[in-house]
């Protein structure tokens, strides 16, 4: 399965918030869409950076409540996986595993086209498999 089926499913949506917002407007985003992450976006397109529940929780453990005031520019990770539409599950699979990240944009010619997050991928391998064992099952019945 290619990264753009699993898109023509779930839908292109991406919700996005600029650098330049505070940490506190980043949280109510999560919470509207009901995410663990948004990406950044910037001057350089087609984004900066991401900004995930898991950078809140570490700033809020660092520097208390005053980080709820920072922009999201000094919490948010700079150094972002990307894949594109035709980049198999797999090998998405291996990235997210081997870099232990939750969420990685999708970018086509410059442009943001989808964000999938782990929760896309085990949704869609766990379909894979549940067709695959039916299709086992009808071969072994005969059907």
């Amino acid at each position: 399965m290619r990264v753009s089926q699993l898109l023509a499913t779930k839908g292109h949506d991406v919700a996005t918030i600029s650098q330049e917002r505070s940490v506190t407007d980043a949280l109510a985003l999560l919470k509207e869409h009901g995410i663990g992450a948004l990406v950044v976006t910037g001057a350089k397109a087609p984004l900066v950076g991401i900004i995930s529940e898991r950078d809140v929780v570490r700033a809020l453990a660092t520097s208390g409540e005053s980080a709820l005031q920072q922009k999201v520019a000094e919490l948010m990770s700079t150094e972002v996986s990307v894949c594109n539409e035709s980049t198999e599950l797999n090998e998405l699979m291996t990235t997210m595993t081997e870099k232990r990240i939750r969420h990685v944009p999708v970018v086509e010619d410059g442009h943001l086209t989808g964000l999938i997050s782990i929760g896309d991928v085990v949704k869609a391998r766990l379909e894979e498999l549940e067709h695959d064992k039916k299709d086992l099952l009808d071969y072994v019945s005969g059907r």
